[in-house]
């Protein structure tokens, strides 16, 4: 087995944040942060407590402000939404500051969700918009790594789930966050699955970038006429297509979707327009069920990374998520039907 590969093991159990994240002690050092920054506060309202994130609504004379701290597994977002604000300025929010484990940005108004209501032009404008945030950021590719965003190649697919397969089925039984071992046994044996699905995306040959990795119509603003996405802590780099996952996943259980309904497709095209000029259309919608499939190992990665520092509580409430996703790869993605490739290349 190849020596130092970054997930060769689970991260270590730490502290939980969310303890010091209740008290008024916390309260306190955030209002003075924010003050440091934006000036005298004159209101704080807790908005968001979670194991993995608090949120503060921070007023001012000026405006409002929302102040966050993630966990430790996922604070790459402070270093990647400000680079992200550095380089592409238009598609993502404004970043008043990220430093010292916190992250203030400028309050935008109601996300999308509440702007722009359920119509699925919106899912297609969301989906398009998020595939040209990632081609923008193709030729920085060296500056998203450089940071310390986890990188996952389709190539080490196999070799991934393979080891957090073996990981979480290896924990206690009585851990909240073990992989059953029926499901462990039928992940084994689809493997070969995975490896196929791996060498057909990675034969499309398009290039790594950023994968949001929790897309959504709450993850957005559209602040005059410009989709603006925030919310990166799940993020990776990947290829491109896994970030398709869960806008489809919520999409199809919206409108009752199956995997070949064309109102899904309708949205994912406009996602592959985009890259379009480099993979034929033809070959992107036949490998997109592999992509969606892969992207649930992202979802995995993203629990890993929290869980560490869940509370006994909250592990008990979250602890299964990881082994949850790991158990729905070998179930269909939310697209599947090739019957449209015949439609256009």
């Amino acid at each position: 087995m190849p020596e130092g590969r970054w997930y060769d093991e689970l991260p270590a159990r730490e502290t939980s944040l969310s303890k010091a994240w209740h008290t008024d002690e916390f309260r306190e050092r955030v209002r003075t942060w924010c003050e440091a920054i934006v000036g005298p506060v004159t209101a704080m309202r807790q908005q968001k407590l979670r194991g993995w994130a608090t949120v503060w609504r921070v007023e001012t004379a000026d405006g409002a402000w929302f102040a966050k701290q993630n966990c430790p597994g996922q604070q790459i977002e402070l270093p990647l939404l400000a680079l992200l604000a550095r380089i592409v300025p238009d598609r993502v929010i404004p970043v008043a500051a990220a430093r010292d484990g916190l992250l203030l940005t400028p309050d935008q108004g109601e996300v999308f969700y509440e702007t722009a209501g359920g119509d699925l032009e919106n899912w297609v404008r969301l989906a398009r918009e998020a595939a040209l945030l990632q081609r923008e950021l193709v030729p920085h590719h060296t500056e998203l790594v450089g940071i310390g965003m986890t990188q996952l190649r389709p190539e080490e697919s196999v070799d991934y789930l393979s080891a957090r397969i073996e990981q979480y089925a290896g924990l206690p039984a009585e851990d909240p966050r073990v992989l059953a071992p029926e499901v462990a046994a039928r992940l084994r044996a689809h493997l070969p699955v995975v490896r196929r699905w791996a060498e057909d995306v990675a034969a499309l040959g398009l290039p790594l970038t950023l994968n949001h990795n929790d897309l959504h119509e709450n993850n957005v603003f559209d602040v005059d006429g410009r989709l603006r996405f925030f919310d990166f802590g799940d993020a990776l780099v990947t290829e491109p297509l896994g970030v398709l996952l869960i806008p489809l996943n919520i999409l199809g259980e919206k409108l009752g979707a199956d995997g070949e309904d064309p109102r899904l497709w309708r949205v994912v095209d406009a996602a592959l327009e985009v890259w379009s000029d480099l993979v034929s259309t033809r070959e992107l919608r036949a490998a997109l069920p592999a992509a969606l499939s892969l992207g649930r190992l992202g979802r995995v990665e993203s629990w890993v990374r929290c869980q560490p520092s869940l509370s006994g509580e909250e592990l008990g409430k979250w602890g299964q998520v990881a082994a949850a996703w790991l158990g729905t790869l070998d179930a269909d993605p939310p697209v599947t039907s090739s019957r449209r490739l015949a439609a256009g290349d």
